[in-house]
């Protein structure tokens, strides 16, 4: 049996985006890979995020925000940041086998949207797509 691959998803305040790809690749892609995530300005995990996650069947809720210092030692295979382009400043971490960038626009709950989580799924929605066509490739 081959070792998982190791994978940091990093975003700005590993709240949302970082959180819900972490859980993504734990709960539908564990046989090849094992997920990590972190922030430069962590915060927590948003509710909406855990809301959206449920949906799914992953539950996310014991999940907590952390900081980039967490993984100082560490390298992984992927190191995959998350932000939005111009908007953000995104982490950077030096441990990284293969680098990759995509950028998901930062949740932000709406309340003229119907329910305030709407943004958080159309996130979720295209994560579960961009990691399922990036990282099951053979």
């Amino acid at each position: 049996m081959t070792a998982k691959q190791k994978i940091l998803f990093l975003c700005t305040h590993n709240a949302a985006r970082s959180q819900m790809a972490e859980g993504i690749i734990n709960v539908w892609h564990a046989d090849r890979y094992e997920a990590q995530s972190a922030g430069n300005e962590p915060t927590e995990v948003h509710s909406c995020a855990i809301e959206v996650m449920a949906e799914l069947g992953i539950d996310i809720s014991s999940h907590r925000a952390k900081s980039l210092d967490e993984f100082d030692d560490l390298t992984f295979d992927y190191v995959v940041t998350l932000c939005a382009d111009e908007q953000e400043s995104c982490p950077i971490f030096p441990g990284g086998k293969e680098y990759l960038h995509h950028a998901f626009d930062d949740p932000v709950p709406d309340p003229g949207e119907g329910t305030p989580c709407a943004s958080f799924r159309r996130v979720r929605d295209r994560l579960r797509v961009w990691l399922g066509s990036t990282f099951d490739r053979d």
